[in-house]
């Protein structure tokens, strides 16, 4: 999910260097919802190869295989752009019927994604991934970004779900890794600073144990805990919200895109590459086996907030 918003201002700076530019993207279907969000975008294509690979021999995968291929090739593209450098991105983009485009081999996250490629350009591994990104569809495309902010140009749609609070601020506690999960204890005192500064608490989940844990946690603290929520409300009641903390995961890059107040907290990955990104304040702290303490938390919420 934090690829893909990633991707983002790459999109916006197409849009604006290019008028009239039509723009397909094809995504994993989970996270379709997040491409339609961007205006620039007008048809999303979504395939689910992370479960299709589990079932190449079944002949109801080899049918949908088939018909994502159907839709990729029924549309003669200008160029076909791998912003993601992987071996099962460019293998896609085999698929689409056009001239294929990436990084260099010294520049791919898998250098032998490069091999489907028939132009490619260098882009530092150094840069943070909206940066890499946007530099790469800028030199495939022709045109210069400069030194000029990222724009993630999302529009949220209506909700079905909104917090009993106009003011209010969304927790995220869940990630995918254990090591990722930052301690409850910790959740708790800066839950309890955001309540008595009087915020509204909404607890975010996407799992069964997330949900345990929101809920432990609102119970203990107070606040709310959603019903499930598509990618689609979740992005809106992100949207909506006076400020987000969250944990290496794809909702909190959402809150940032929309230009939340968003602090980061990454607990077994360095952020610096992919760490918090937006239009609006954002801070990352910790890093692999550097957890971060209650207070470097607060004092970044409290410049998100002052």
């Amino acid at each position: 999910m934090g690829d893909v918003v990633h991707t983002m201002p790459a999109i916006s700076d197409i849009a604006a260097h290019i008028p009239g530019a039509v723009i397909d993207w094809v995504v994993e279907k989970p996270f379709a919802s997040l491409p339609a969000m961007h205006p620039a975008v007008r048809r999303v294509i979504p395939i689910t190869w992370r479960k299709w690979r589990k079932s190449l021999w079944k002949a109801e995968t080899r049918a949908a295989i088939s018909e994502a291929r159907r839709a990729l090739k029924a549309e003669r593209y200008d160029l076909v752009l791998d912003l993601q450098g992987l071996v099962k991105s460019a293998l896609w983009a085999m698929q689409a019927n056009g001239p294929r485009a990436g990084y260099d081999r010294a520049s791919a996250r898998e250098p032998l994604a490069t091999m489907a490629y028939q132009r490619t350009a260098p882009v530092p591994k150094t840069l943070h991934a909206v940066e890499r990104s946007r530099r790469l569809a800028a030199a495939h495309l022709g045109y210069d970004i400069g030194d000029t902010p990222p724009q993630f140009s999302l529009t949220a749609a209506q909700g079905s779900w909104q917090a009993a609070s106009n003011r209010y601020a969304v927790l995220i506690t869940g990630a995918s890794r254990p090591e990722k999960l930052w301690p409850e204890t910790s959740w708790l005192a800066i839950a309890a600073s955001l309540r008595d500064a009087g915020y509204g608490l909404v607890w975010l989940w996407g799992s069964a144990s997330e949900e345990a844990r929101c809920k432990r946690l609102a119970s203990a603290a107070g606040g709310e805990v959603p019903p499930f929520l598509s990618v689609a409300d979740a992005s809106t009641v992100l949207a909506k919200s006076a400020i987000c903390v969250g944990l290496d995961t794809g909702f909190s890059h959402i809150a940032a895109a929309f230009g939340v107040p968003t602090v980061g907290i990454y607990c077994d990955h360095e952020p610096g590459l992919v760490g918090i990104s937006g239009e609006g304040y954002v801070a990352s702290v910790g890093g692999r086996g550097q957890v971060p303490e209650v207070r470097e938390v607060a004092g970044l919420v409290r410049g998100a907030v002052s």
